[in-house]
């Protein structure tokens, strides 16, 4: 640990590795020295193996030349865009070094055809498509996940959004799926002759898009085969017959069935709309307006999409580089050479710093000359770029900043020599975030040179002009939203400078295939690159109510795109710490019912809680909801969880109707409410009040008018109860509150302009639509569950009985019969039989059940659908009155939200022998004194099931939420982490074995209050069919004077310096029986599911997200 900062004893482990026999050892001090433990321990993991694999590639491609290429300058591309000398290239910055160089490609090629213009880089192969964005200058993470591996390296911030051309189709419950399986490039597609699925290159060659003469005869087993044209159709016949047998159920055969044509149509109609969301979220989610961009399509298959990609995102330009099908290739002979030093910092941005920052920078610049001038270059060609990295004290939102030019609320203060570092730093924080912090210190993390040798540019060679009008090699068919078409073939080689081609066109080159669609024009420029124009011509076509499968699949998109970018605009605009950098919030869009059409992102104790606030909102002011107001409720019978989480309701009166058109919510984890301790989470509390302030139904914003005198008066009324206190962070309460608001006012510009382009009508009758696509999927789930129920189960005519019960560790009882209809796929879950409302804060509000109840479904069906109020549709909840599920209106409630929703779960799952009981805990522990304080939640075992083992040492169900960095816990807390590692064996045993749990432990460096809200510490997690029990937790506090102490599961407990926690945390239950030897599976039984791997910042930000 802290080997970013002190390497001594990382160096000596290197040594001993190396005296071991080790040929390649890599130091996570010398991959990249930054802060943060996990992703550096990570980044170095990666680096050891890909490494030694990349020099033996690099020394085999030497070995093919004379003297193996000896004193000869060899560049390979790194994933920061710059090239690096042979010698130096190694594998953690080598991971997206293809991707790479197609953005240094199209922004070298794009900016010399449209300077000063922004570009969204479009790059669709086979195998992947990856969206990109380029404004003038890079844009860079320094911190990246892909296939589960967080690196810590410099990384152009390339997102990968979907599978390419191997996307599969499937039709699912009445829904048009495109991916995220990938066919791969073995087997490939359908018409690849190697037995693959449909996939989106199949839609394109079925509808003409693709021509089978002008691809090489590389297919099929032989490798020597055309594309097989039939084989893609006889599939698609079979999938159309499949959908018009559904479609015809439906609506009793009212609607004409539909074609291949119409099928295949719709697939890319739906591809195009889910590969249009992620480049909403980087350019919109970001501030920039999407229209306003060039599009660079590249890549096999990006032509053949540009136009319909553009046309949806309102762009009006498109550019394809002439080699647009190698652009990744070109574009690294454009590359400049690239050498980067950077150390660790940790002191404060000011003027005691600035002669220390000038030093260090004097020294990285020195290193980067040094190198650069030994691979020959001269110091004209050499640019070196000083960076800082910095945050705001007591934040993880760092941004690595160069130095401005000019001064940004910076009181023309002194600067460093070498720039004004902090108002780039206060500049890009506030086009971010919308806000900068006041009287908060700046802290500088990194120091970091970048340096560029200059290569020579390439000069593009330029074409003669056309002359007269081009000619077409052959006109095909092809098919269209109008039908099909003729359609114009043209060669590029044979068209010269100024030809413009009408569409719908296709224009074949040796890589790439560019389709230009009816009422766009494609002009060829000096260079022989393809500029098209985007118009938007042609006759609309009409979408009425009636369900179309087709729209459907493209609606779900777009109302979960709109709840995606509230969430950007919250993130951007909230103040407080939990919302800003945890993300512990949701955004959701609702019917005029109230009903939830989508959520954004799956925080799972959100799904249904949401849905009961708005639709308590209904039934509670009736009449009194009317345009310009807001409504701000947290309270469990309101449809609360537990009091932080703050809903703010904005109901949407479109074009002066007289009753809501639908509604916009967004709910957000207040750092603080009140209560009788800091963060608002007593572990001891016994009453709602103990808790925070309560809203039950309070108008925020009135008339147009922020309630702000209001809204403070209550959220510092807990004040007034013996012991409590009102908010302890009022301005941030207030912030978030108005961000909230904010993020409200973009979903409904998002949805009153999808209104005004389709109609009222049509937009509420989709939101019906999406609603039930959600109950047919959970309807065949239940039947399916019921077809497949054991012989142990009771069957009553045509329904089937599971029953399941567990106990809290206080001995409550959770009691749950599931009483399903076979016939009507319908289900009543009656807790009745659950105990009764304790005396503790275990109690858990109805909507945290609900929430329960559609996340268990929604892991059983098994694949992707949308989660909303549909998923319930078929389900009734019986809630015993004055029980633990559905206690009295003052009952605290905290426990209920982080425990018993685990615990309801467990018993959900063990009714339908889905899964064994998983840890069936958060572990909340909190710790800290007048000054700080720290929450926490800590994995443990997850249970195993028919077929895998439990993962271990992972939080799971209702929360998944991430653990601060060793590093970072250390540098600002008073503790030191002893141990943290797996408690071997805490699984329980079985055929498939339960995850084990983890051992933690703490020792404290100065008194301070340490509170514990655990479970599991008396009933162990359960083992199903067979399968053992997991290991039960248990909390020690091990006093300094040799004293140990089992603290019980719920406590609060003053701790002193050199005092120690041990928080040991339960397993997962097996499944199955073991064998006599008592040995588990070996080999897990996994469905062949080969799914593209997402990655990006807009993956990162939505996976942080989904881990609250």
């Amino acid at each position: 640990m802290h080997s970013y900062t002190f390497s001594d004893h990382e160096v000596l482990v290197g040594i001993v590795a190396k005296e071991l026999g080790f040929s390649h050892v890599s130091l996570s001090s010398e991959v990249m020295p930054m802060v943060k433990m996990v992703p550096r321990g990570f980044t170095a993991t990666a680096d050891a193996y890909l490494t030694p694999h990349v020099r033996r590639y690099v020394s085999g491609f030497a070995s093919g030349f004379k003297n193996d290429l000896q004193n000869k300058n060899v560049l390979f591309m790194q994933s920061d865009g710059g090239l690096t000398p042979m010698a130096r290239f190694n594998g953690s910055r080598a991971v997206l070094s293809g991707p790479a160089g197609g953005v240094v490609g199209y922004a070298m090629t794009t900016n010399k055809t449209f300077p000063g213009k922004p570009v969204i880089g479009f790059d669709m192969g086979g195998t992947s498509t990856d969206v990109s964005r380029y404004d003038g200058s890079y844009e860079h993470v320094f911190e990246s996940t892909t296939a589960g591996i967080t690196i810590q390296a410099p990384q152009l911030d390339v997102n990968t959004v979907a599978a390419g051309g191997g996307s599969v189709l499937f039709f699912r419950s009445g829904l048009f799926v495109v991916g995220p399986e990938s066919a791969g490039a073995h087997p490939g597609p359908a018409c690849y002759r190697k037995g693959g699925p449909l996939t989106v290159t199949d839609a394109n060659l079925c509808l003409g898009r693709l021509l089978p003469e002008y691809f090489p005869k590389i297919f099929g087993n032989t490798q020597d085969q055309p594309l097989d044209c039939e084989k893609s159709l006889a599939q698609f016949k079979d999938l159309t017959a499949v959908i018009n047998d559904f479609v015809c159920g439906q609506d009793g055969g009212k609607r004409p069935a539909m074609s291949v044509e119409e099928v295949a149509m719709g697939f890319l109609r739906v591809a195009n709309e889910a590969m249009c969301r992620p480049i909403r979220a980087l350019t919109q989610g970001r501030g920039h307006d999407t229209s306003r961009h060039v599009l660079t399509c590249f890549g096999g298959a990006g032509g053949q999409h540009a136009c319909t990609i553009a046309r949806i995102l309102g762009m009006k330009t498109i550019f394809i580089h002439r080699y647009a099908g190698i652009l990744s290739a070109y574009g690294m002979a454009l590359a400049n050479v690239v050498h980067e030093t950077q150390e660790p910092c940790a002191r404060v941005y000011s003027e005691d710093s600035f002669s220390f920052i000038d030093e260090r920078f004097a020294v990285l610049t020195s290193q980067c000359v040094t190198a650069l001038t030994k691979q020959g270059f001269l110091p004209s060609q050499i640019v070196t770029e000083p960076y800082l990295h910095l945050r705001y004290e007591k934040t993880d939102c760092a941004l690595m900043c160069g130095p401005n030019t000019f001064s940004f609320e910076t009181n023309e203060r002194t600067q460093p020599k070498h720039g004004d570092f902090v108002s780039s730093f206060l500049q890009r924080y506030h086009k971010e975030f919308g806000f900068s912090i006041n009287d908060r210190e700046i802290i500088i993390d990194d120091i970091r040179v970048r340096g560029v040798g200059h290569c020579l540019s390439l000069s593009e060679e330029v074409i003669q002009a056309g002359v007269g009008k081009p000619v077409a090699e052959k006109v095909v068919k092809c098919y269209f939203e109008e039908g099909f078409l003729d359609t114009n073939v043209y060669l590029l080689e044979t068209l010269g400078a100024g030809h413009r081609i009408p569409g719908p066109a296709i224009i074949i080159h040796e890589t790439s295939t560019i389709l230009v669609e009816p009422f766009c024009t494609a002009e060829i420029t000096a260079h022989g690159d393809i500029v098209i124009v985007v118009g938007s011509g042609g006759e609309l076509k009409t979408i009425g109510t009636e369900l179309d499968t087709i729209q459907l699949s493209i609606f779900s998109h777009r109302f979960m795109s709109i709840a995606e970018q509230m969430g950007r605009i919250l993130q951007r605009t909230s103040m407080s710490t939990n919302i800003k950098e945890r993300l512990d919030f949701s955004c959701a869009l609702f019917g005029p019912d109230g009903g939830l059409v989508s959520n954004a992102p799956h925080i799972p104790v959100h799904l249904g809680a949401m849905q009961e606030a708005v639709q308590f909102q209904l039934r509670h002011l009736g009449d009194d909801i009317h345009d310009g107001d807001v409504i701000l409720s947290n309270h469990p019978q309101a449809g609360g969880s537990h009091l932080p989480d703050l809903t703010v309701i904005t109901p949407v009166f479109y074009k002066g109707g007289i009753t809501p058109a639908f509604f916009i919510a967004s709910r957000g984890h207040h750092a603080d409410i009140g209560g009788i301790t800091p963060g608002s989470m007593p572990p001891h509390s016994k009453t709602l009040l103990e808790e925070g302030a309560t809203f039950i139904s309070f108008k925020l914003v009135q008339n147009g008018v922020f309630q702000e005198e209001a809204v403070t008066e209550i959220l510092m009324s807990p004040g007034k109860l013996p012991g409590s206190s009102g908010t302890r962070m009022l301005q941030d309460n207030l912030s978030d509150l108005r961000a909230q608001v904010a993020a409200n006012q973009r979903g409904i510009t998002l949805v009153t302009e999808l209104i005004d382009f389709y109609g009222l009508k049509v937009v509420q009758a989709y939101m019906a639509h999406i609603q039930n696509n959600a109950e047919v999927a959970v309807r065949d789930m239940l039947q399916e569950v019921a077809r497949k129920t054991t012989k142990s189960s009771e069957t009553v005519a045509s329904n089937v009985m599971l029953a399941a019960e567990d106990f809290m560790d206080d001995g409550t009882r959770i009691s749950l019969s599931v009483n399903i209809d076979i016939d009507k796929g319908d289900a009543v879950f009656d807790f009745s039989g659950t105990g009764y409302e304790v005396y503790g804060n275990c109690n858990a509000p109805r909507a945290v059940t609900i929430s329960a109840v559609i996340y268990c479904l929604r892991s059983m069906i098994g694949h992707d659908i949308p989660l909303n109020q549909g998923c319930l549709k078929p389900i009734k909840i019986i809630f015993p009155s004055g029980s633990i599920l559905n206690p009295s209106e003052n009952a605290a409630i905290v426990g209920g939200n982080v425990l018993t929703s685990q615990r309801v779960v467990d018993v959900i799952f063990r009714a339908f022998g889905a899964v064994a009981a998983s840890q069936g805990c958060m572990n909340n522990i909190t710790f800290g004194d007048d000054a700080i304080g720290y929450y926490e939640t800590v994995a443990g075992g997850s249970g195993a099931g028919p077929g895998w083992h439990g993962r271990s040492g992972i939080h799971s169900h209702m929360t998944n939420t991430r653990i601060t960095d060793p590093e970072i816990l250390e540098r600002r807390y008073p503790v030191v982490l002893e141990r943290f590692e797996l408690n071997c064996g805490s699984g329980g045993s079985g055929k498939f074995r339960g995850g084990d749990g983890i051992i933690r432990e703490l020792l404290f460096r100065k008194p301070l209050v340490l509170s514990v809200l655990t479970e599991r510490r008396v009933f162990s997690p359960y083992g199903l069919d067979g399968g053992g029990n997991g290991s039960r937790g248990m909390n020690l506090l091990y006093y300094a004077d040799g004293r140990v102490i089992n603290l019980g599961g719920k406590t609060t407990v003053p701790v002193l310096q050199g005092d120690r926690f041990r928080l040991v945390t339960p397993g997962g239950g097996g499944y199955g029986q073991a064998a006599e030897n008592g040995s588990s599976e070996n080999e897990i039984i996994t469905k062949f599911n080969n799914v593209f791997l997402e990655r990006g910042s807009v993956f990162d930000f939505r996976s942080k997200q989904e881990a609250v």
